[in-house]
């Protein structure tokens, strides 16, 4: 039997107290990439956000990565997003630090000590988004899609079920866009990896199907088609 890695079930959502998505199920299994697409307005982002606990789940049920999102307090939002992989549009690399060490910083602000142990690890990350040579770059001297590859780098640093990626190809060129969609199912596929990545581009969708769900008129729609969209 599937491994359900995230779970929503009869959930509404709020900004404050504006209701903005209703009766949301949706369930994602282990190594499965969904697209979640939807107009600007629609939600997305506040499904992503109620997702890693910046929004806090009011009503309904719902569990990320074995966490209890209604049980989800300010305290235990640390130890849900060191189980989660969070991917941004605008890289949110440091810039006054070299790749290693952008990675290392993460390493430490989530718990790990053992110098040897995050060597390995950042070693092993950068492997997988094919960067094993680029430690020593500070951001500025990277490209746009090395400078993402760095993030989903960041993203994989604590080996995460789950990967929410917010519109990870909207600051690249086609051609750079492909080579990431390439790495995340990659990632997906052989790792194991849940991906939920929200984007509003069509074109990645129609080469690189999958799952897709929209947000619309106060709804989630799952299984949504591309004439959908």
């Amino acid at each position: 039997m599937a491994e359900i890695i995230l779970e929503l079930r009869n959930v509404n959502i709020y900004q404050s107290s504006s209701l903005i998505l209703q009766d949301v199920n949706i369930s994602v299994n282990r190594g499965e990439f969904v697209y979640l697409v939807g107009k600007t307005g629609t939600g997305k982002s506040s499904l992503l956000k109620t997702l890693y606990g910046e929004l806090p789940l009011k009503e309904g049920e719902g569990t990320v990565v074995g966490h209890n999102l209604r049980q989800t307090d300010w305290k235990k939002i640390p130890y849900l997003r060191r189980n989660l992989g969070i991917v941004f549009q605008d890289f949110q690399l440091l810039t006054d630090r070299n790749v290693h060490d952008n990675l290392k910083f993460v390493l430490k602000a989530t718990g790990w000590k053992d110098e040897k142990l995050m060597e390995e690890k950042i070693n092993d990350v950068l492997d997988k988004v094919g960067l094993r040579t680029k430690g020593f770059k500070f951001p500025y001297e990277l490209s746009g899609g090395e400078q993402q590859r760095v993030d989903v780098a960041r993203a994989l640093l604590n080996s995460p079920k789950l990967i929410l990626a917010d519109e990870p190809t909207g600051n690249l060129d086609p051609e750079t866009s492909d080579e990431i969609m390439h790495l995340l199912f990659h990632i997906s596929r052989d790792y194991g990896t849940a991906i939920v990545m929200a984007t509003h581009d069509y074109m990645v969708i129609n080469k690189f199907p999958a799952r897709t769900i929209k947000t619309e008129r106060g709804r989630v729609h799952d299984n949504a088609t591309i004439s959908m969209l």
